[in-house]
């Protein structure tokens, strides 16, 4: 016995009331530790407790009626625990399942003006994204995601992943490059409840007006992170892939053909820092290249016509406020014409703010310029009609998002209003659409 001990043990024989309440003391510490084991314990341990229980009884630690209030306590508990996931490779160590659901309302009114027969309003519900995915970890800080979007017949990320580090990690296979800041944030995340016009004419599809540039790539992609200070630090990313937009998982299994063999490159710099209360800022800056996606129409792909995209964005988070900003412009060879480039720029502001911990406020406002390319009212605002053909579109929402659980449970209600002006030739034209869009999320 050391020193330590036999003071001790001489001074609780000497001292019978600290004796009591020293017992007592233990007693509570060894029942805390006990229930914390046993009610942390996988359902097989809690068949097996019996004989954990027992010693617990002949050391003195835990009375006969306390042992059955626990075994009770554990038979209760072991009918509510879910059923146990097995991944089916040898090496899987980590195997979990979640989903998103998103269901929207939109109701957008039109007002097209020096058009023949204008587009029918939209009066509509629908579902706006139903996500389930599956993650999966095989030791080594090797894993792979997958998602698959069961409303859309689509996808998400398909990548194996590998990190090295904890500040850098690499990707295999499909996922959205890191250029557009607001593409590649989360949809689960969208405060305004969909991306902004800027994002929507620059990213989606092409369709011969849009640009499909960023967005959804297969390839390599390398994203990192690197703190200099305990408020500052930088975040990089460099990623070669795909030269075209992948729509759809066939597109993405392709072997491609002359319009799309040739690499694009990629890459985003950003500095950070930290704020008061949790909060932070990024300014950044994010460039793409697309061999043979210019060209003007859909037909012009492989064509030798390149597209360059730019990005210039912030992201702040300070207490209750919250602000996401962006520039994009790009160069599209023979964007216009089969002798003409074209230039398209857009700039969008979008300010939030918590007016407590369940309702925030957000407005965007959200300006285009195609350089001539063309854009309509349905390019740049999803679920408007066309409107026709025109040069530059504006877009402002004002609305307010009803957290319940945070992102996992939320309501969103927003007044959308956009309008298309100025055709191509230069005569004078315009189309609104004004109304409202609402959404309800959960994910787990």
């Amino acid at each position: 016995m050391s020193y330590y001990d036999d003071f001790v043990s001489n001074t609780l024989t000497e001292n019978p009331q600290l004796k009591a309440m020293t017992i007592a003391k233990l007693k509570s510490r060894y029942l805390a530790l006990a229930g914390a084991v046993l009610f942390s314990a996988s359902a097989v341990l809690a068949q097996d407790s019996g004989p954990l229980l027992d010693a617990l009884i002949r050391k003195g630690i835990l009375t006969n009626q306390e042992a059955e209030d626990l075994r009770a306590d554990l038979a209760r508990d072991n009918n509510t625990i879910p059923a146990k996931a097995v991944g089916g490779g040898k090496a899987t160590n980590r195997l979990s399942i979640g989903m998103r659901m998103q269901m929207q309302y939109a109701s957008l009114d039109t007002d097209i003006k020096n058009v023949a027969v204008g587009p029918v309003a939209v009066d509509h519900a629908f579902l706006r994204r139903m996500y389930i995915t599956f993650k999966a970890g095989v030791g080594g800080n090797w894993g792979a995601t997958m998602t698959y979007d069961l409303a859309a017949a689509g996808y998400d990320d398909a990548i194996i992943e590998w990190k090295p580090t904890p500040d850098l990690t690499i990707n295999v296979g499909l996922r959205k490059v890191n250029v557009a800041a607001e593409e590649r944030g989360s949809s689960g995340d969208i405060r305004a409840i969909e991306r902004s016009s800027v994002t929507r004419y620059f990213v989606e599809s092409n369709n011969g007006r849009r640009l499909g540039a960023a967005s959804y790539r297969t390839g390599i992609f390398l994203d990192g992170k690197k703190e200099f200070t305990l408020t500052s630090g930088i975040v990089y990313s460099a990623a070669v892939t795909t030269a075209a937009r992948n729509e759809n998982f066939a597109v993405a299994s392709s072997t491609g053909d002359a319009s799309t063999n040739r690499p694009a490159f990629w890459g985003n710099f950003g500095v950070t820092g930290k704020l008061p209360n949790n909060g932070s800022w990024v300014v950044g800056v994010g460039t793409g290249y697309m061999p043979d996606q210019g060209g003007f129409g859909t037909t012009n792909f492989g064509r030798g016509f390149d597209l360059n995209i730019y990005s210039v964005y912030t992201n702040v988070s300070a207490g209750r406020f919250g602000f996401i900003a962006e520039y994009l412009t790009a160069k599209v060879e023979r964007g216009f014409n089969a002798t003409t480039d074209s230039s398209p720029n857009g700039v969008y502001f979008q300010p939030s703010f918590l007016l407590n911990e369940s309702i925030e406020l957000v407005a965007r406002y959200a300006t285009v310029d195609s350089d001539k390319r063309g854009l309509q009212l349905s390019d740049v605002l999803r679920s408007a009609p066309s409107g026709g053909t025109m040069n530059k579109s504006e877009e402002l929402y004002f609305g307010g998002n009803y957290y319940l659980r945070a992102n996992d449970l939320k309501l969103q209600l927003g007044l959308v209003s956009g309008k298309t002006k100025d055709t191509i030739a230069g005569a004078p034209a315009e189309a609104k659409v004004i109304g409202l869009r609402s959404q309800m999320q959960i994910q787990f």
